[in-house]
Order: C-alpha cells, then structure tokens, then sequence
C-alpha cells in the first residue's frame, strides 16, 4: 500500500516561535500523495484524508478487521487535537494508515502557511513533518449534508443528479444541479466533522 502519512525514525523539529495561526484548512503532506483537512470538531481539532494521488486505497491495515475494506479517502488521521493552554499548539493522537498504528502527537502552525506534526511511540522514536497549506482556514464545522464515504459513490450520486426531462426545460436549473454535481466530485469528502467516525468520537 503506498503511504498516506509516513512517521519514521526522523530528528525531532524544531523551530522558532511560531506566528499565531489557524491550523485549520486544507494541507499537502510533505511528500505530495496525500491532502488532509483539519477543521475545529465540538472544540478540538480533527483531520481527515480529502484528496489521494493514487485513489482507490482502503485501511487494509486497520487493527479492526471491520473497518480494513474502508476507504482511506475521508479517514481520520489526526484525532481529537486538544489546544494546549498558553502556545499555539494542540495534541492528541495521530493515526498511520501505513502500519494501522496510533501515536500520540502534536500540531503546531507555523506562520500561516505550514503545519508542523510530530508523533511519538511510547514517548521516544519521534519524528514528524510539515504540510504545506492549500486552502483556508475554515470556519468551525456548520450543519450540512453528510458527505459520502468515498469518491466512487459520490460520483455515482453526482451521474445521477440530473435534471428530469420536461418539455420545457428549464435551463437555469440544469445549469444549477450540474454545478452542484461538479462541486461535489471536486470535493467528495466535505464536511469532515459529519464523517461518522468523527462525529461519533467528538459528541
């Protein structure tokens, strides 16, 4: 399985103090396979798979046998980020699809255009990354339609949300739900705090 997020045996990060920022929004992982979104959840920070450069990749690795024919696209890999008192900093948990382990990790923004992770194994072994922002930041989640689990579905949705044939077609609204169609495949995941396994773990 090609990596989604790969935490080795790296030298810890370090940086100068960082600028306040908002760790939300859409970022590219260090090495390009993979965009992740991370979006305020009921309080915490939680990130998820939006964009694959090989799609088509399921959690073969997870520990639960139930969840390994789920698509990687929309999992959630960072989980419940909790901000940390005085620094622009949140920690929780980070989840590797490469070896179905989870870590305990740290994000930080720096400046506004990058987002440093760090993950350790038993408090030793760290190593980390930094994303590159692509897009946002983006307000706290708001009420929406639940986003398909992956693209293959929501592009079958999307083949079939066409206008029904009238004898006078109204062309405005063809032109509206083709828009809607096309918005939705650019973006298959959406919401993030509506994936199940997000919105079951941050209520």
């Amino acid at each position: 399985m090609r990596t989604v997020i790969f935490f080795g045996v790296f030298s810890v990060i370090t940086t100068a103090s960082a600028m306040a920022a908002d760790p939300t929004g859409d970022w590219r992982v260090a090495d390009g396979v993979a965009h992740i979104r991370v979006a305020e959840c009921n309080g915490n920070m939680w990130g998820a798979v939006i964009w694959e450069k090989e799609p088509g990749g399921v959690d073969e690795h997870n520990p639960d046998v139930s969840k390994r024919s789920r698509p990687t696209l929309g999992i959630p890999i960072l989980i419940n980020m909790k901000k940390k008192p005085g620094v622009d900093q949140w920690e929780g948990e980070v989840y590797n699809a490469n070896d179905g382990k989870t870590y305990s990790s740290k994000i930080k923004p720096i400046g506004s255009d990058k987002l440093e992770i760090q993950g350790c194994v038993l408090g030793f072994l760290c190593g980390g990354e930094t994303w590159t922002r692509i897009a946002g930041p983006i307000p706290p989640s708001s009420a929406g339609p639940i986003p398909p689990s992956n693209a293959n579905s929501l592009a079958k949705a999307a083949k079939t949300a066409v206008a029904p044939k009238t004898t006078g077609a109204d062309q405005t609204a063809k032109m509206g739900q083709k828009q809607t169609a096309a918005a939705a495949t650019a973006d298959p995941v959406g919401d993030i705090c509506l994936i199940p396994d997000i919105a079951r773990l941050s209520h």
